[in-house]
């Protein structure tokens, strides 16, 4: 089954995620547990942990179906050992906090360089992070998501990702989210000649050429979720700006092809889509895609 949402608001308490989630049709959703662009936030309260849990039963959520997303501060490769720690520090808040909502999986952007350390000693920075916040939670995995190729941010390229995870010690609580715009502008041709709007190059199915890239580099085992994302920018632009599905460079193809490919079964497929008010159609327009 699919499961297709939004990354949807929690203003006033996660309590409201769920509740967002439902009323554009979801089965799925992406939220913060906190304000994404503070440092530190108040703990959560056991009535917005209650009343989360409860919600997520009434209209349906699994933890499986479900997507958080760490803040944007936090930079697991950060070069030097004030700004590596502090967010290391909040990593591990946020680790904790899927844990006191029950879920099972806590997406993030793996880091930045910052042009002051190499690549390699950046990845190494961000396997250990993710090493200590394991050893000090359970039941959690760190799911790291492809970038867009920015700056000096790690992650744009399948073996970043894949070097990452071989320095994992428990491989079991770690795993990917594929950004289909990210893939895009970072190099990875995704697009699709499934439909006649999306020919192109002769109508070459790419999309399924990456895929398997993806798999013999990083492999599906690892894939946790997705972010459904059209993109405003060209292919290997490695700029990082979303479109809503069709509208882009990626066109619609791609989309119908991950709804009707069962290996995307099971996992939270997000829109990070830059019109949240349309957010039901693209939704309902995903699941009549799907067979």
């Amino acid at each position: 089954m699919k499961l297709i949402g939004a990354h949807v608001s929690s203003s006033g308490g996660v309590e409201n995620a769920p509740l967002n989630a439902a009323a554009i049709g979801a089965n799925a959703f992406a939220l913060f547990t906190k304000n994404q662009r503070q440092w530190v936030s108040a703990p959560l309260s056991e009535q917005s942990i209650r009343l989360f849990k409860e919600n997520c039963i009434q209209h349906g959520f699994i933890p499986d179906s479900i997507l958080p997303h760490d803040s944007y501060l936090i930079n697991l490769g950060h070069p030097t050992s004030e700004g590596l720690g502090k967010s290391r520090a909040a990593f591990l808040d946020e680790m904790q906090r899927c844990e006191q909502l029950g879920l099972n999986r806590l997406n993030f952007h793996p880091g930045s360089h910052l042009n002051e350390i190499s690549l390699s000693e950046c990845l190494r920075r961000v396997a250990e992070s993710i090493n200590m916040a394991l050893d000090k939670t359970s039941g959690v995995c760190a799911v790291i998501e492809n970038t867009a190729g920015q700056g000096s941010n790690v992650g744009f390229q399948f073996e970043h990702l894949a070097e990452i995870i071989y320095q994992v010690e428990d491989k079991s609580r770690v795993g990917v989210c594929i950004d289909t715009c990210h893939s895009f502008v970072a190099g990875y041709d995704v697009r699709s000649g499934e439909n006649e709007s999306d020919l192109f190059a002769g109508g070459e199915d790419t999309f399924g050429k990456v895929i398997e890239e993806l798999d013999r580099i990083v492999g599906l085992q690892y894939l946790k979720g997705m972010h459904l994302n059209d993109a405003k920018k060209p292919l290997g632009s490695r700029v990082d700006r979303h479109e809503t599905l069709g509208n882009g460079f990626i066109g619609k193809g791609t989309f119908i092809r991950i709804m009707r490919d069962a290996r995307f079964n099971g996992i939270p497929l997000i829109l990070e889509t830059p019109e949240p008010e349309i957010w039901d159609q693209e939704i309902a327009w995903l699941r009549s895609m799907s067979v």
